[in-house]
């Protein structure tokens, strides 16, 4: 039996979901811990975030009643940055394969400026052009001379993806692939039609908000923003100077505070929770309102740093925790210069019990729909393997020895040169893209 174990450590909570996979996507264990040691999505204490993995884990398998410590996990995009390559190549039999699409995401990794001190997280492609034909979602089996491909490369901090490493060592889990959060958000809530027309995905958590921009069926974009629900709750508990725990009830329940007839609440004084006072729900409206109307006024303006706010035809997609918000959905569309706007839950699994088809969970979902190959039709993974839609395990074998070896040197003279891409000869750059040419 194949089982996935899908692991997202947010600021808030970390969930661990088990799911088999023999046939089709069930999950069998669900287990959710508070998150501890990860403040704004980056990991501030290993022991503590090793805590928290090792709970919702320890939950999971036990009502799985498997034992399974390899995982997908997610990264935040505070580690990441996203940056754009072409590649072009030689097509020697005259018809695009496997082989050459490889070759020419190879091409572009090597030509693109990775900073030293970040590593390559993850490489799609987002347009292929045989010749001259441009705009081509899937260049396998044509025919033609030269493959460019475009390519949008996620780059994430070394000592980051370190700290990564390190905790889940020390939960005891080995990670096999790691995944950027809001790509992984996107692929849970988005369907094939939004991808094409064009669509911003906004997964909103606790502490940090991850974009992933689609255009034509392909990621185009992503990015971060340090906002949150948790904002709301911090400024709740400054103005009404009472405790966080009241402030995030009072924004939880916020719906029900406003359908009562009083104007005045009870509420516990920070550092004394013994002591009650009188909070007016007027006061916490507008409280709120100012820090919503804030984020999305934020997050508007990262779509349009983006250059592709004018493409999106389907709009907007909010999912995150933020979503369960009061309204939030009618809020959200005075800010999006008339772009629709949909809250967005993840894809319905076997077993996916009903709490969890809410938009919190849209990250881990979407890490277990990746494990189960549903990621984009081409794609290098954290571990730089090559990926096909639904073939993850692809091997070249080539018509001679010679022509093995030869690629072989050229993908592990590309690989070093990705990791040291300034500094580099130019004259020896380009004798190595001519070997990738021909």
């Amino acid at each position: 039996m194949k089982s996935i174990l899908a692991i997202d450590v947010g600021s808030y909570k970390t969930i661990a979901i088990i799911a088999n996979a023999d046939e089709e996507l069930s999950i069998s264990g669900v287990g959710i811990a508070k998150s501890k040691g990860i403040k704004k999505g980056a990991i501030t204490n290993i022991d503590e975030a090793a805590k928290s993995i090792k709970h919702a884990v320890s939950d999971a398998k036990r009502i799985a009643g498997i034992d399974i410590n390899k995982a997908i996990v997610s990264i935040s995009s505070t580690y990441t940055q996203s940056i754009k390559s072409n590649g072009i190549v030689n097509i020697p039999g005259n018809e695009v394969t496997l082989k050459e699409i490889n070759r020419a995401i190879q091409t572009a990794l090597y030509n693109a400026t990775i900073p030293n001190d970040y590593v390559v997280l993850q490489a799609i492609p987002y347009d292929f052009k045989v010749d001259e034909l441009s705009e081509i979602e899937d260049p396998q089996g044509m025919s033609g001379s030269r493959l460019e491909v475009s390519l949008h490369i996620i780059i994430a901090q070394k000592a980051g993806m370190e700290n990564l490493k390190k905790t889940f060592k020390q939960a005891g889990i080995e990670i096999v692939n790691i995944v950027n959060a809001g790509y992984a958000s996107a692929l849970a809530v988005l369907n094939e039609d939004e991808k094409d027309l064009g669509v911003a995905v906004i997964d909103i958590g606790a502490t940090t908000s991850d974009l992933a921009i689609y255009l034509n069926k392909a990621l185009r974009y992503t990015d971060f923003l340090a906002v949150g629900s948790h904002h709301i709750t911090s400024d709740l508990s400054m103005a009404l100077h009472t405790t966080p725990s009241e402030a995030e009830y009072i924004k939880t329940h916020f719906e029900e505070l406003i359908k009562t007839d009083e104007d005045l609440i009870e509420i516990s004084v920070i550092g004394n929770e013994n002591e009650k006072q009188k909070a007016s729900l007027t006061t916490i409206t507008q409280v709120i309102s100012a820090r919503v109307e804030e984020t999305f006024l934020l997050l508007n303006k990262e779509i349009e740093r983006s250059g592709l706010k004018p493409k999106l035809g389907a709009g907007i997609v909010l999912t995150g925790g933020f979503t369960n918000f009061y309204n939030v959905k009618e809020i959200a569309s005075q800010f999006f210069d008339g772009h629709p706007v949909r809250v967005g839950r993840p894809k319905v699994i076997n077993g996916l019990v009903e709490n969890l088809q809410a938009p919190e969970y849209a990250t881990v979902i979407g890490l277990l729909l990746y494990g189960n190959g549903e990621n984009n039709k081409y794609e290098k993974d954290s571990n730089q393997q090559f990926k096909s839609e639904h073939v993850f395990d692809i091997h070249f074998e080539e018509e001679s020895q010679n022509e093995s070896k030869q690629i072989d040197e050229k993908e592990e003279l590309a690989n070093i040169a990705s990791q040291k891409p300034q500094g580099v000869n130019p004259f020896k750059k380009f004798i190595t893209w001519l070997n990738n040419l021909f």
